[in-house]
């Protein structure tokens, strides 16, 4: 009787551990760890796009701790080749989804989506998409008008000055915001553009920032990855608008605000679908209402009046009784491209080829 009770006691106290341990997640489940890959194109100290998108990555890790897992590789440059390499050593280290933050990366991410058809692929900006490819940005645009009204109030020379990285839907889409938000306010101003044709090159962008500079421009702007364009006009005793991060800190004499990334927002949704068997390949393209887009705070150096009248375009973006691109909008040769009250659809604003009245530049050919 006395074996028969132990053995009892053994098997009541094997069942209760069983028990214990199949209540963990509470429904029987082991909870799955899933390892995403990060293929970046600059370094994440680069004060800007590679920092936000790092940034996004580490908001990810808070927000779903136990259940993600991240590596990454820094300075990836946009050729097919070292992007295959990348994701290999990515899916040799266990990586299940991968987010490739560079336009340029696209072709090498379509074709290591061939070689592991079993993980998924997420490519920042890019229009190509597979079973197991999705692409995704945000709403940019809507953050670089309401940048563009903070700009246009702050010139005095009526001339900002814009340093941009490539010929393509997405930049030149954003300098087109920034120019109706300039001129909603102010219909004089003039947006000039300077092609760097790079994402990262701080030396670039400054040289290309000063000889704007030099124009006249007494406000600078940009799409580029690094602070170059912002030092330069505080060297020059300007004022500029930021992206990717805030660099007050950085230009506290020129900063005035920026177009903001939280990257976090998407990966936390991307991951978690891995994770719930949900993951589809649709893209993604959120705007303000979804807060992967936004504008920084405005500092003291803001002009007055500025923050009412972002605040009032900001509300009607958000509620979605307006959106950036709706007519009459004019091109650079004065005709009316949108029609007044017509809105621009997404697949004509995502292959954007043409400057808006009030930009001094050209597009060059892309190759």
């Amino acid at each position: 009787m006395k074996k028969v009770s132990i053995l009892l006691l053994v098997l009541i106290m094997v069942s209760a551990t069983i028990l214990g341990c199949s209540s963990n997640t509470g429904n029987g489940d082991t909870e799955k760890t899933v390892t995403a890959g990060f293929i970046y194109v600059g370094p994440v100290n680069d004060g800007g796009y590679t920092t936000a998108h790092d940034n996004g990555r580490k908001y990810m890790e808070e927000k779903l701790g136990t259940k993600v897992k991240t590596i990454y590789k820094e300075n990836v440059p946009e050729d097919k080749g070292e992007v295959v390499k990348a994701i290999r050593e990515m899916v040799d280290q266990g990586a299940t989804i991968i987010f490739a933050t560079s336009f340029g990366h696209m072709d090498g991410v379509m074709e290591a989506a061939k070689e592991f058809p079993e993980v998924k692929f997420a490519h920042c900006s890019g229009y190509q998409t597979a079973e197991n490819v999705t692409n995704y940005f945000g709403r940019m645009y809507q953050a670089r008008y309401l940048s563009g009204i903070v700009a246009g109030m702050k010139t005095q020379s009526n001339k900002i000055a814009y340093v941009a990285a490539f010929p393509i839907p997405e930049v030149i889409r954003g300098i087109n915001a920034f120019t109706l938000g300039a001129k909603s306010v102010n219909p004089e101003v003039q947006v000039l553009v300077r092609w760097t044709n790079t994402w990262y090159d701080p030396a670039s962008e400054k040289a290309a920032a000063e000889a704007l500079l030099a124009e006249g421009c007494d406000v600078t702007a940009q799409h580029q990855d690094s602070t170059a364009t912002m030092v330069a006009a505080e060297e020059a005793g300007a004022f500029s608008i930021g992206y990717n991060t805030n660099a007050s800190k950085a230009v506290p004499k020129a900063y005035l605000t920026a177009p903001l990334w939280n990257w976090g927002i998407y990966y936390v949704k991307a991951v978690q679908e891995v994770i719930d068997g949900t993951w589809t390949n649709t893209p993604y393209w959120g705007g303000m209402d979804e807060e992967i887009v936004g504008l920084d705070t405005l500092t003291a150096l803001a002009p007055e009046g500025a923050q009412a009248k972002v605040d009032e375009a900001q509300k009607k973006i958000i509620s979605k009784e307006w959106d950036v691109f709706t007519g009459p909008i004019k091109n650079q040769t004065g005709e009316v491209v949108v029609k007044e009250g017509d809105k621009m659809l997404d697949q004509d604003m995502l292959s954007f080829d043409w400057f808006v009245e009030g930009v001094v530049g050209t597009i060059p050919a892309s190759n």
